[in-house]
């Protein structure tokens, strides 16, 4: 352990202490020496016992820094795990990051680059367009065809600090592990892992930049999205390069209608958006908070999104995807014993629930929202309570579906922001019937069938030589099976007449010994002893070998 990683250690305990996060632990789970050491701290007092725990968490995380600042907000998506208080105060995180020196964004892309700056671009701009706790971007123009760029570069030694934090997080998520015990709700040293492997995502550049490509591939026809083409040959793990868009941001909605923006059709793209990203191409941008979404100047009449920064994207499994969706149409049909039936069968919660119990707690979250305008109805806040209402039912959220919530949370609150009278349903509950018509009716069938059809052409010249070797080793196994049943019962004869002589022998020998204890008649004691001994003999001969047939 370096001089640094004791350092960072202890700024987190005391930032910890200082903000009592200590006595949120349960006193009859806390181990003794968890107690002592505590009390061995005693300088670093609880400075904020006039507020709540949920708030001395988000002011604990953003005095830590913005991977704790990120872990907040990632933790303020998992009400499945948070009550709600603590959830919508870490919600409130802001991940506001001063900018670096500019000497180093130069050093660095250079590095990257392995040649000068000014061999590859002009004017760049040495002013920051944006920082943020990961990463920083400039302006530049392209000298091979004077196109406007931006390079998005990590910050100086990001890596190192963030995987000093993940081992801190680490160590003491298995520490909460222990005191907690077995099967708590919280499972901290799981959340940990899971934000380990969001946030390491997001420290790949050159990742960002092949997520980008797919995701603007899927969208190049659409008039809804429009992803900014990235230079992959310039784009390396620390940096990315990519055109420049302008546009006005979507939490701006003066500005937006200011230009005479149709809102109504910017909501529900949005909400089309995310339902094709998920449904249609199973690859969905998994971090579409205000400050990656833009809107286009072009067009105000026929507008569309411009989506950026694709180092979180989802992908779901065809089982979720299949049982959303139906999950969904259940909702949208008031059929509440097939949602309890879908959590169970897609094994989010235990096989060994109560359905009926479970099917009562889902009409009790679902019922009064239909008594509701539809444009009341939040999709995002449906599932999330469905997401609550499970949790009394040993929940077990995917990480995937995490992320898939805290997107379309993402999208309903923008579509609202933008149009407050969307009706989501309306929107959303076509799109959910064709896809389960395209997935599961005729159309799907020989889909399916015409997919599989360069693969059986292939294998087709082979069935001849198949069938007859099938049924060449079928003959086989009949005389195997034939020579097996004749060894078995010629075994059953050997053992059955071994058996007669041994018992008979047996009742000679017993029969010989009494007539010789009773003094009786000699020769028919002896007789019988001696018949009884022939017997055995020959019993004991003709049994099988080795007791195999």
């Amino acid at each position: 352990m370096t001089v640094a990683s004791i350092k960072r250690g202890y700024q987190v305990i005391r930032t910890a202490l200082h903000f009592g996060l200590d006595e949120m632990l349960p006193q009859h789970l806390t181990p003794r020496y968890v107690s002592l050491l505590r009390g061995s701290l005693f300088w670093l007092r609880n400075k904020h016992k006039d507020k709540a725990g949920g708030e001395r968490l988000k002011l604990a995380m953003q005095e830590l820094g913005p991977v704790y600042i990120k872990l907040g907000q990632m933790l303020s998506t998992r009400r499945d795990l948070l009550n709600d208080e603590w959830a919508e105060e870490l919600a409130m995180l802001q991940d506001r990051v001063p900018p670096f020196d500019s000497a180093l964004a130069r050093q660095a892309i250079e590095a990257e680059l392995k040649a000068p700056i000014d061999s590859l671009f002009e004017a760049f701009c040495d002013e920051p367009l944006a920082s943020a706790s990961i990463s920083q971007v400039h302006t530049a123009t392209l000298k091979s065809n004077g196109e406007s760029v931006v390079l998005k570069v990590l910050r100086p030694q990001v890596e190192q600090k963030i995987a000093a934090d993940l081992k801190l997080m680490t160590l003491a998520a298995n520490l909460l592990e222990r005191v907690l015990g077995e099967g708590n709700r919280l499972r901290p040293a799981e959340v940990i892992q899971d934000y380990r492997t969001t946030i390491l995502g997001e420290l790949n550049l050159k990742l960002e930049a092949l997520n980008a490509t797919k995701l603007r591939n899927n969208f190049l026809d659409s008039d809804a999205l429009y992803v900014p083409y990235v230079y992959e040959e310039l784009c390396f793990q620390r940096l990315m390069v990519m055109e420049r868009v302008e546009g006005i941001p979507v939490s701006d909605i003066d500005a937006l209608k200011a230009q005479g923006t149709d809102l109504k059709l910017l909501a529900e793209r949005g909400v089309e958006l995310f339902f094709t990203q998920v449904f249609r191409d199973n690859f969905f941008h998994a971090d579409m908070h205000p400050g990656n979404i833009f809107i286009s100047r072009e067009h105000p009449h026929d507008p569309y999104y411009i989506g950026l920064d694709c180092g979180i994207m989802g992908t779901l499994s065809e089982s979720d995807k299949r049982y959303l969706a139906e999950n969904f149409l259940a909702f949208f049909n008031r059929d509440y014993q097939r949602i309890a039936q879908l959590y169970i069968e897609s094994g989010w919660v235990s096989g060994n629930t109560d359905l009926l119990a479970f099917e009562q707690a889902v009409k009790l979250v679902c019922e009064p929202m239909f008594n509701k305008p539809l444009d009341e109805i939040s999709f995002g806040h449906v599932l999330l309570e469905l997401f609550r209402t499970a949790r009394r039912f040993d929940i077990v959220v995917q990480p995937q579906l995490v992320l898939l919530e805290k997107t379309l949370l993402y999208i309903e609150g923008l579509g609202r922001q933008l149009y407050p009278q969307l009706d989501l349903w309306q929107t959303a509950k076509p799109f959910l019937e064709r896809w389960m018509s395209e997935q599961v009716g005729p159309k799907a069938m020989f889909d399916k069938v015409k997919g599989q059809m360069p693969y059986w052409a292939d294998k087709l010249p082979e069935l001849p030589e198949l069938v007859y070797d099938n049924l060449k080793l079928g003959k086989k196994l009949l005389g195997s099976q034939q020579q097996l049943l004749d060894k078995y019962l010629r075994y059953q004869r050997k053992s059955h007449k071994s058996n007669y002589l041994l018992i008979t022998s047996a009742i000679l020998l017993i029969c010989g010994t009494i007539l010789l204890s009773q003094g009786l008649i000699l020769w028919p004691a002896y007789g019988s002893l001696a018949a009884g001994g022939l017997l055995w003999l020959l019993g004991w001969r003709a049994r099988p070998r080795g007791g195999k047939f």
